[in-house]
């Protein structure tokens, strides 16, 4: 059995689901989204997944809390949609009533290698697939580090869970809300699985400038010569590539 974080479902308000499957491996959530009937095994071996209309990021369904701790921090417009307070923690109440007698899988993972920087990631979701998919993106945590494991960023995943639209106060039934202040991001409404690794790069780019670094959304080499990280100025957070 994995070693489990002393920092429970609780710390997030999840009471009362059916199971807690801590940080399974590859071969597990593989055979229990096949077992689920949620993918399928193509030509070669490889898992084969549906994610339905959602093909990709849906940037007319994303928001972002808006409070008096990271307003002036945000570029507000068509890409940065705000939200009230109050909304999110509505939605956020109804995930938690989604999420009672289902088995969630919990990942605990890093985003980035280097220590200075790195970002510590807590997926739950009620789908293994996509648990898989965010083991595979992020740094999978050494088992001696779990149990003092603490989420600097959670993201509360439901795909197949579908929002009211206008009566929850978003576009449709696909919903991805960033709270900065809480350290919390809801997703639900679209299988689309880039919307978990979309969420942990927003939040860097929330972050890092306010530090003296610059997040890039690409690779990059670093030679012989360093930049001063002390000549970058902080930014305010701008995420204009809608398809990205």
């Amino acid at each position: 059995m994995p070693h489990i974080s002393k920092y429970g479902l609780e710390k997030h308000g999840v009471l009362n689901n059916a199971n807690t499957l801590w940080n399974l491996g590859a071969e597990a959530l593989y055979e229990a989204t096949i077992r689920l009937g949620l993918g399928t095994v193509s030509q070669g071996g490889a898992l084969s997944v549906n994610t339905g209309k959602y093909t990709g990021r849906s940037a007319n369904d994303k928001f972002i809390v808006d409070s008096p701790a990271s307003h002036d921090n945000v570029w507000w417009g068509p890409v940065n949609k705000p939200i009230a307070p109050e909304r999110f923690d509505a939605m956020h109440a109804k995930m938690l009533a989604y999420y009672q007698n289902r088995d969630l899988y919990v990942q605990d993972l890093y985003a980035g290698a280097d220590q200075g920087y790195r970002l510590s990631v807590r997926v739950i979701t009620d789908s293994p697939w996509h648990s898989l998919f965010a083991r595979n993106m992020f740094i999978e945590v050494p088992e001696n580090e779990r149990q003092g494991f603490v989420p600097d960023l959670t993201i509360m995943h439901a795909p197949m869970m579908q929002a009211a639209g206008e009566a929850d106060g978003v576009n449709s039934e696909a919903f991805i809300l960033m709270n900065f202040d809480r350290q919390m991001v809801l997703i639900g409404g679209t299988r689309y699985a880039g919307e978990i690794k979309k969420s942990v790069f927003g939040y860097l780019n929330y972050i890092l400038p306010e530090r003296g670094v610059l997040p890039m959304h690409c690779s990059a080499n670093q030679g012989a010569e360093r930049f001063d990280k002390h000549l970058l100025r902080p930014v305010r957070y701008r995420q204009d590539d809608p398809v990205g």
